[in-house]
């Protein structure tokens, strides 16, 4: 199972903002939604080797060779033009790395970190990886006490889900809308899965945060707050963490959109805990 590969998009060895405490942060490569307001949107395809980022390289990083294209890592520069310019909203630095390549990077780590947090893109689209790296963690003599985390769209089936769980010690879901219309628009998919993803995972205790992503003038949660605040009570005792839009990194219309301040978020996280929504978390930052 070690030798079982997955398309990693980046590794942050030492991260505060994935999870509960220090945490290395594994980034996978490739979503199953197409959202207007991600932050991270060259994780969302995959490299088709169409080769139009090699001659736009300023630094000579990228080469093209029988139909592949190939990174220089000691050449690149980071300067991320490759990731502007690709159409398939990829980038030709993602690296195939299997079970025990991951491995021997968290174990650098592990004295300094008290878990890891696999994210994307969306990890579960790499599922069989995922449950033999969370596997491997849980067996491994010195790693066996990292927690291992998924930050997920909630997108996987239920099937999935319990194929996860046993080795999983959490999950943190973005519910991006209230509607199944307004997640359309953002996301390209409905959010029918997402609420059963929630309620399923609330049910084992595995449901670690759930998140709403306030973006001014595209989000609903106000607009549904009784029915919104109703919901969450359902999951029991979950954190809901507010996350504020901003515009840096997307691509797109989303570009124009207005980043949300302390103003935006106040009012919605007031509502909910008039609601009896306890253990709101707001922003830490605001851009």
């Amino acid at each position: 199972m070690n030798s079982r590969c997955a398309l990693v998009s980046k590794i942050i060895p030492f991260s505060c903002v994935d999870g509960p405490g220090s945490r290395l942060a594994l980034f996978l490569q490739g979503c199953n939604l197409n959202c207007k307001n991600c932050h991270n949107p060259w994780t969302i395809g995959r490299c088709d080797h169409c080769a139009a980022c090699v001659p736009t390289c300023p630094h000579g990083a990228l080469t093209l060779s029988e139909g592949r294209v190939s990174w220089d890592s000691a050449a690149c520069r980071q300067c991320d033009t490759c990731l502007t310019i690709c159409p398939q909203q990829s980038t030709p630095m993602a690296l195939t790395l299997s079970v025990s390549e991951v491995l021997a990077q968290i174990q650098k780590a592990a004295m300094f970190i008290e878990g890891i947090t696999v994210s994307g893109g969306e990890a579960t689209t790499q599922l069989p990886f995922l449950v033999a790296l969370f596997s491997a963690l849980k067996s491994s003599t010195s790693m066996g006490h990292l927690t291992c985390l998924v930050d997920s769209n909630g997108m996987l089936s239920e099937t999935g889900w319990h194929k996860l769980m046993p080795m999983c010690d959490g999950a943190m879901i973005d519910l991006k809308a209230w509607s199944g219309g307004l997640q359309r628009f953002l996301t390209g998919r409905d959010n029918t899965q997402v609420f059963t993803s929630l309620r399923l995972l609330a049910a084992h205790k595995k449901l670690t945060e759930l998140r709403l992503l306030v973006i001014p003038d595209h989000c609903d949660y106000q607009q549904h707050i009784d029915a919104l605040a109703a919901f969450i009570r359902t999951l029991g005792d979950v954190p809901v963490r507010l996350n504020a839009f901003h515009a840096h990194g997307v691509y797109g219309e989303a570009k124009q959109w207005r980043s949300a301040t302390r103003e935006d978020i106040a009012p919605l996280a007031q509502a909910l805990e008039a609601r009896g929504v306890e253990k709101v978390i707001l922003p830490a930052l605001y851009l």
